[in-house]
């Protein structure tokens, strides 16, 4: 969620018209067992686990523009009206099928899920032997479609890596998908729009939240024939684990997309991300090795957490969580390098210029270069990082020149200008360091807003707009924005530092 918000907000930086769609799928069969267990009905647990993440994203100042519920109307009747578009076009048929089921997966397993040693491992959960008659979508004859298409495409899926993992998955692809479910042991789902007695498979229901939710018309046969406000929602990016890749969206998605007659040119971007890992272990409920992001963020605030959820892992990696690195990133980066380049700064400006500034169009950074040179290949390095969807290396990109800034004011000792009365040399480096903490706070306000908003109050930057998203604009990331006379507030510490308890 923190991922796909910060990718949303850094489009949105660029004045680019976004769509971001977050939200839960809540039927099957696990969801049926779980509500069983807890003694309610399903509709009731569903609401109570959705609730938790709808708190969640709100305490992390995640910003959506809609909210995806699986049981809504709208989205049953989108999934109903492809259902039925398939049936009618003999792309989906009913056959009987026996052999062993994956309680967990929710699917049908073959002899390639067994292992070397030709059991099927603790990933697949619980093993059931079924017999049992169910609709089946014809995903093999599109099969030769997809490997061309990975073929053609090869950033269909990020990071690279993966696309790889998908198109191995793709060659051994073999048998249809089974998209439905018998009311006999399964109620909790979507009614098959032409058959009563059984419900859709969870996967298909979730998958089709994608466009369910942007606007998609099922009754309308072809991409070009869709409304204009959902086609101009695609091509999408969809952020997801690197677990639900393979089958589901990397093979079941973009087939399911392609059988509905999306062109080539609209299927979606897939960015896969790692898992964050506990003692190098996967976080699981079951073992009891989880951290709980509410208590964290009451110990640490959003920023602290969100900074440290996209600056320590590479995107499409495993990292493991530490508290003790998130206070390390946090102190080393936003308290001491960007929080005390700005408490430093403000100080000088206002005890050797009274807070007004003296603007220069351009500041001579070291021999050969300039403030504003050094700027403008950082903001460039940042946009290169975001393309790749690389949010870690953007970060340091706009830590980097806090960084640089800091040493300039080491180099540059500016209470020695002061006391000289060096009056030019001081004017320059105060402006520089000011427009650069102001270009900072726009780099960093995907990740940070908060801490963006702070920076920008107290150079008094666009006041109108204080704690509006619109105040950041990666156009105005450029030298010079800053007019002469223009007058900073006073310092306020934003990064107040963090004491680690013993034995966190």
């Amino acid at each position: 969620m923190v991922l796909a918000d910060v990718v949303a907000r850094y489009h949105r930086l660029k004045d680019e018209k976004v769509f971001f769609l977050t939200g839960v799928d809540q039927h099957g069969q696990k969801v049926q067992q779980s509500a069983a267990k807890a003694g309610v009905p399903p509709a009731e647990f569903v609401k109570g686990i959705s609730q938790k993440f709808l708190d969640l994203g709100k305490k992390l100042e995640v910003r959506y523009d809609d909210w995806a519920e699986t049981i809504s109307d709208r989205h049953k009747k989108v999934v109903r009206g492809i259902l039925q578009r398939l049936f009618d076009e003999g792309q989906i048929y009913k056959d009987k099928q026996s052999g062993y089921y994956s309680v967990r997966q929710e699917q049908f397993l073959t002899d390639k899920e067994r292992g070397p040693d030709g059991e099927f491992g603790p990933e697949w959960g619980e093993i059931e032997f079924r017999e049992e008659e169910n609709y089946y979508f014809k995903l093999n004859q599109h099969k030769e479609w997809l490997l061309q298409y990975l073929n053609k495409r090869t950033d269909a899926v990020i990071p690279d890596f993966r696309q790889t993992e998908l198109r191995n998955a793709v060659e051994k692809l073999s048998g249809d998908l089974c998209v439905s479910r018998p009311k006999s042991r399964l109620d909790w789902g979507i009614e098959l729009p032409f058959d009563k007695d059984f419900v859709t498979y969870v996967w298909f229901d979730a998958l089709t939240n994608y466009i369910s939710f942007a606007g998609y018309d099922p009754s309308l046969s072809t991409f070009n024939s869709q409304p204009s406000a959902f086609r101009d929602k695609w091509p999408a990016l969809q952020i997801i684990g690197k677990d639900i890749l393979v089958p589901a969206h990397g093979i079941y998605w973009l087939i399911m997309l392609h059988a509905i007659g999306f062109p080539d040119d609209q299927m979606p971007q897939l960015l896969a991300h790692g898992w964050w890992n506990l003692g190098g272990a996967k976080m699981s409920k079951s073992v009891g090795n989880i951290v709980d992001p509410f208590a964290l963020i009451e110990k640490y605030g959003a920023d602290a957490l969100r900074y440290y959820l996209t600056s320590d892992i590479a995107t499409g990696r495993d990292a493991d969580f530490s508290e003790e690195r998130l206070v390390e990133r946090y102190t080393a980066d936003l308290a001491n390098s960007l929080g005390n380049l700005l408490n430093r700064t403000l100080n000088m400006v206002h005890r050797y210029r009274d807070g007004r500034l003296n603007a220069f169009t351009n500041v001579e950074f070291a021999d050969n270069s300039s403030f504003a040179e050094l700027i403008k290949s950082i903001v460039e390095q940042y946009s290169g990082s975001f393309a790749c969807q690389s949010v870690n290396d953007a970060l340091e990109h706009a830590i980097h020149l806090a960084k640089m800034c800091n040493l300039r004011i080491e180099v540059s000792s500016p209470w020695k200008l002061a006391k000289e009365e060096n009056n030019e040399p001081l004017d320059r480096l105060l402006y520089a360091l000011i427009e650069s903490l102001r270009i900072i706070a726009i780099l960093i306000s995907p990740v940070s807003p908060k801490a963006s908003h702070g920076i920008f109050d107290q150079l008094n930057w666009k006041m109108e707009l204080s704690g509006k998203e619109e105040r950041f604009s990666l156009a105005d990331a450029e030298w010079g924005r800053l007019l002469d006379g223009h007058v900073v507030g006073k310092p306020t510490p934003l990064f107040p530092r963090i004491e680690i308890l013993e034995g966190v």
